[in-house]
């Protein structure tokens, strides 16, 4: 689902103006990226939880040249379902 579809299936839905949908969706992503930015995690009631993961430092050997190298630390975000979500997921 794109950007634009999402946006016309919340027009849909909630009857709001797709002008103003499209603000929401976008102050509400701006919100989230500020949030995980601080190293904070967001809890979205019914559907699941994103939070900021650091992965460490690790060695790194090419397959075709064998050159070695280190991969910095650095920081991800992952996601881990609401079971409710789950449910729905594999009950279709």
């Amino acid at each position: 689902m794109t950007t634009k579809e999402l946006i016309a299936a919340i027009t849909q839905e909630t009857g709001m103006r797709k002008n103003d949908v499209s603000k929401l969706l976008e102050a509400t992503v701006q919100a989230a990226k500020d949030t995980l930015i601080e190293g904070q995690s967001i809890q979205i009631q019914n559907f699941g939880m994103l939070e900021v993961k650091t992965k460490k430092e690790r060695a790194y050997v090419h397959p075709k040249t064998g050159e070695r190298s280190v991969v910095p630390e650095k920081r991800q975000v992952g996601f881990k379902q609401n079971s409710i979500l789950k449910d729905a997921i594999n009950s279709k």
